[in-house]
């Protein structure tokens, strides 16, 4: 017998006319009256991702996770171009009108957090509250070198043990206590199975493209307006205390700019936190508390 699973694929338009998906884990009767936790991902991630923060809070809450065009089940972009944050920030404004969402609690991984922090800079009513994970308004360069170094560049196993393994072997430093079984794991959340039976990641190639057009040594996006615009909500920040990309001294500065920034070092985790762990847990729940007492 087949087993349900506990959310519902829908799909919503883009303002350019792509199809885009999402996983919808319906709230029960407590979800009544609080807002949507929406969750997107980081650059090559997708969905999948959120499972286990979807799983654990619904039905208390109605969660929603979206796959980014070119990710997941969403379909690539004619238009390379458009994968860039100006575009997602649209396709977010779109989800919000299609499923006629008012305000929504954002998680945002490492990109996600971007978005979370333009979308208060130009629609901040949409927000009762933002978890950033992993990410600040300023990126290290040494991590956005290292993302330079694979983003883009394509893989293949024929198995999934080929494809842990090797995700073992990149990301040992960032996770350095996974065993096997956490690698399948993640192997199964970054990657698809073609039709040919072969393991590959689960992303559009050329979201690289915009990224390799902007020279390494070009000066940062001015970010800090756009995160000082999440003042007057609740906001937690999660950084993995082994971070290449958000430094403690972002963080630090962070915290100084927004008070009652709720701030947590994530211990032997690098880019990023999974959100499974406990202390990511405690300060997910923390958050989702403030904005059920309005504190």
């Amino acid at each position: 017998m087949a087993v349900s699973q506990p959310y519902e694929d829908g799909w919503w338009q883009t303002t350019d006319g792509l199809k885009l998906h999402y996983r919808d884990y319906p709230g029960g009767p407590e979800a009544e009256g609080r807002p949507a936790i929406l969750c997107v991902p980081g650059l090559t991630r997708n969905a999948r991702d959120f499972t286990d923060v979807e799983e654990r809070l619904s039905p208390a809450w109605r969660v929603i996770a979206i796959d980014l065009r070119g990710r997941g089940e969403s379909p690539p972009a004619p238009d390379s171009s458009t994968y860039a944050p100006p575009s997602y920030v649209l396709d977010i404004g779109a989800l919000f009108v299609a499923l006629k969402l008012d305000k929504v609690v954002l998680f945002g991984t490492s990109l996600g957090g971007i978005l979370a922090m333009l979308i208060a800079a130009t629609t901040p009513e949409r927000l009762a509250g933002v978890l950033l994970n992993d990410i600040g308004p300023v990126i290290d360069p040494a991590g956005m070198a290292r993302i330079r170094t694979y983003v883009g560049k394509s893989a293949s196993w024929p198995t999934w043990l080929h494809a842990a393994r090797a995700l073992a072997e990149a990301q040992r430093d960032v996770y350095p206590r996974y065993d096997l079984r956490d690698w399948l794991a993640m192997a199964k959340r970054v990657c698809r199975l073609t039709s040919a039976g072969r393991i590959v990641f689960d992303y559009d190639m050329r979201i690289a493209e915009p990224i390799r057009e902007v020279p390494a040594d070009a000066p940062p996006v001015d970010l800090w307006p756009a995160f000082e615009a999440l003042a007057g909500r609740p906001v937690a920040l999660l950084r993995g205390a082994r971070s290449d990309l958000l430094t403690a001294a972002t963080a630090d500065e962070m915290a100084r700019r927004l008070p009652g920034l709720d701030v947590t070092t994530v211990a032997d985790v690098g880019h990023a936190p999974a959100l499974d762990e406990p202390d990511s847990v405690a300060a997910i729940d923390r958050l989702l508390s403030r904005i059920i007492t309005g504190q």
